[in-house]
């Protein structure tokens, strides 16, 4: 083994060290798991000097603890690894269960550890990982612990990948007892900080704004970010920055953390009495239960955890690397995105063969790689409140079978892709009148609609299995080379009629079990297969979805101003191979508003680019820029989804633009794209500094401003980063630019 990971059992403390941070924790005297460390690199002394011992009123002593006159000691105040309910810690906890006699809590204190090569699979859960023949570059950190009062065994985990300064953690609690035990709550990880002042950064939003960047000053009080629907949510994501007063892009700590799942979660942050910080991560417990009987363990979702000494934005960048290497799991993680043309946004439901095969047609005169059938193409589906649940083509809309319709538009050179939502239901479908049972809903009630849809119940196998077979059956029919998952409302009516009453708690995290097992099955069986994640948009964006999906549809809105601000949220955690964008028409279907078309086509450059429109209302000059633009993503497709990106001017706190850049790898292409939200009149020009050249280098530098392309001149990397350039004014509302810097 390396030396990522230092056990020193004179003084008993672990160091974790990546190439930038270290994370140190402590077995004490009374053998608790005390927290140390997180930050900077340090040496690997014992850093629980750090720690003031000291009682004050109203925090009280452990009962061991107690037993030896030991009043100083409180874990009210003392920074844990892992915080539990019934130890006299007032504090948000990672762990609350309840004993066949009513009693809550557990007291665990340090049994054993182990360190083995390379990340340990999750069965059954997403998870970051280790190729067979990288393992000595990834180590794992198992600390076991032991409850003092009863048969329960809880399991820490720590894997270190040290290249993106990443420590991903689990939790795993195994019941060796006969006594029954439910679990109300546990945390994939917990971190205390004893003298930090941080600003949060969450990413709320709503449907069509989805994942707003936005600072928080955290009080003594609690901070939560939670979503109770199912899911991770439009309204809040599984993310949360920590970062000290002053930190920006380019300097200052900062924390990132990160949930590997995709349903409901809770991040809570608390700044208590002494002004110490404590934030706990995992599954929404408000929802929860969880039964443990003799030999049965719970396994929790994982928990990325990220540290940046240089600011935000290496910390991003070094979760766009970690996630791109080590946790999308498809084929397509490092591939040239196909150029798509999704039906959608053209036709809704309004659509037969024609028009698809016009849209089609259309299209590869464009040099698009690929045509997306969306939603109606199957059952009674001519609207949205029918036909759900019955994946049989309707082939009186598409004009034959679907096999006909994939090789007629094969046959003009196109690839094909159809639409499909597994997890619902419309109750006017066959499906439903068949299982009725199938569908969440409670007993006796009238079930809460949304969308006029309801919920399959994917905490079933049988439900499973029949989402598998339906998959297999549309994409055996020809030759489908993507799919587009959706999920178009949240979870309510949380009953499923296969599970017992004193089951029903586990029914959401069951359900989003279920999901991955469908998801797992597509990962196993087809796996040139690109899968497209989507939730009404961007409500399922988080770390769990991308494991088996690698681009998520980023959101419904399609707008170009609105997607600056909602791709700029995004990328603080998401890399841009993971974000789907598209080519829309104006004025835009969501808010109406007109912008150019070479504004939409940079700004949906930053991700998987594609179109949805009809094709066939694009002028003469529009279609010319089509071409020519398809043609400059096909020539930097790569500096965009694998090279490093760059938030230059924040879309929130600029007036007139937003900047962005993406820098190759190997720093010989730069890209930079403004974006002018508004126009002044007499006002000085936009200056711009370029990041992330090589400063010996000179630079060939090309402007593009709508179809036209400009040389500007050579400069060297040291300049541009230095006194950067002043950008051209915009001449029209919401206009833009884009600059190639190439190496010379």
């Amino acid at each position: 083994m390396g030396q990522n990971i230092i056990v020193n059992k004179e003084q008993m403390t672990f160091t974790l060290n990546t190439n930038n941070s270290s994370y140190q924790m402590k077995v004490d005297k009374y053998k608790r798991l005390l927290h140390t460390w997180y930050g900077g690199k340090i040496s690997g002394a014992d850093y629980s000097y750090l720690i003031e011992v000291l009682g004050r009123g109203f925090s009280g002593n452990p009962g061991d603890v107690s037993k030896e006159g030991d009043r100083d000691y409180t874990l009210d105040l003392l920074p844990q690894e892992f915080p539990q309910h019934g130890t006299g810690d007032y504090r948000i906890n990672a762990l609350d269960l309840v004993w066949e006699n009513g009693a809550r809590g557990t007291d665990f204190v340090y049994k054993d550890h182990k360190i083995i090569g390379g990340q340990p699979e999750l069965q059954g859960l997403p998870h970051f990982w280790t190729s067979a023949d990288n393992k000595e570059a990834v180590e794992t950190l198992v600390v076991v612990l032991e409850d003092l009062y009863s048969d329960l065994e809880l399991e820490l985990y720590y894997s270190i990948f040290p290249e993106y300064d990443l420590i991903v953690r689990s939790s795993k609690i195994t019941n060796l007892g006969n006594e029954e035990v439910v679990l109300k709550n546990i945390a994939s990880g917990a971190l205390d900080f004893i003298n930090k002042d941080f600003e949060l950064i969450n990413f709320p939003g709503r449907h069509l704004k989805e994942r707003n960047a936005s600072k928080v000053e955290l009080g003594e009080n609690i901070f939560q970010i939670r979503s109770t629907r199912g899911t991770s949510s439009h309204q809040q994501n599984p993310s949360l920055f920590l970062q000290e007063q002053g930190a920006c892009e380019d300097k200052g700590e900062v924390y990132g953390l990160s949930l590997v799942y995709s349903g409901g979660f809770n991040i809570s942050c608390e700044k208590d009495q002494l002004g110490q910080i404590r934030v706990v991560a995992g599954l929404d417990d408000s929802n929860f239960s969880w039964i443990l009987k003799n030999g049965e363990s719970f396994q929790t979702p994982e928990l990325a955890m990220c540290y940046s000494p240089e600011g935000r934005g290496e910390l991003s960048r070094n979760l766009h690397r970690a996630v791109n290497n080590n946790l999308i799991r498809s084929s397509w993680s490092d591939k040239r995105r196909p150029v798509l043309i999704n039906n959608w946004e053209a036709t809704y439901f309004d659509f037969d063969k024609d028009k698809i095969i016009e849209i089609a047609n259309k299209a590869k005169e464009l040099n698009f790689d690929l045509l997306v059938l969306d939603d109606g193409w199957f059952g009674k589906r001519d609207l949205d409140i029918s036909g759900l649940g019955d994946w049989i083509p309707n082939e009186t809309k598409i004009g034959g079978t679907l096999e006909d319709l994939i090789k007629d538009v094969n046959e003009l050179g196109l690839d094909f892709g159809i639409w499909m939502e597994p997890e619902m239901v419309n109750e006017d479908s066959d499906l439903y009148r068949a299982h009725p049972d199938w569908a969440l809903a409670i007993p006796g009630r009238e079930p809460n609609r949304s969308r006029v849809q309801l919920v399959l119940d994917f905490s079933r196998k049988d439900v499973q299995d029949f989402a598998i077979s339906a998959i297999d059956n549309v994409l055996q029919t020809g030759n489908i080379t993507y799919l587009k998952w959706d999920m178009n409302r949240s979870l309510f009516d949380l009953y499923s009629h296969s599970l017992p009453a004193e089951k029903q708690g586990e029914l959401s995290h069951r359900y989003v079990l279920g999901v991955y097992r469908v998801l797992q099955h597509l990962l196993d069986n087809y796996p040139d297969l690109l899968i497209e994640g989507c939730s009404g948009g961007g409500g399922r964006f988080d770390l769990g979805m991308l494991y088996y999906t690698p681009q998520i549809w980023t959101s419904d809105n399609t707008d170009a101003l609105d997607r600056t601000r909602i791709q700029h949220g995004t990328s603080f955690v998401y890399p841009l191979s993971s974000i789907s964008a598209h080519v829309s028409a104006v004025p835009n279907h969501q808010n109406h508003r007109v912008t150019p078309i070479s504004t939409r086509a940079f700004t949906a450059l930053q991700g998987a680019f594609g179109y949805e429109m009809d094709l066939s209302t694009l002028s003469e000059s529009e279609q010319e820029f089509t071409k020519k633009f398809i043609d400059f993503y096909n020539k930097h497709w790569e500096t965009v989804q694998k090279g490093d990106y760059y938030r230059l001017v924040d879309p929130y706190e600029n007036t007139y633009v937003t900047a962005w850049e993406n820098v190759a790898t190997d720093k010989a292409e730069a890209i930079l794209t403004v974006v002018y939200k508004d126009l002044a009149a007499a006002g000085l020009a936009e200056c711009i500094k370029w990041k992330g050249l090589c400063k010996d280098s000179d630079y060939k530098l090309t402007l593009y401003k709508g179809s036209e392309e400009f040389d500007c001149g050579v400069y060297s990397g040291l300049d541009l980063m230095v006194a950067g350039i002043l950008v051209e004014r915009g001449r029209q509302n919401y206009d833009s630019v884009c600059y190639i810097a190439e190496k010379v």
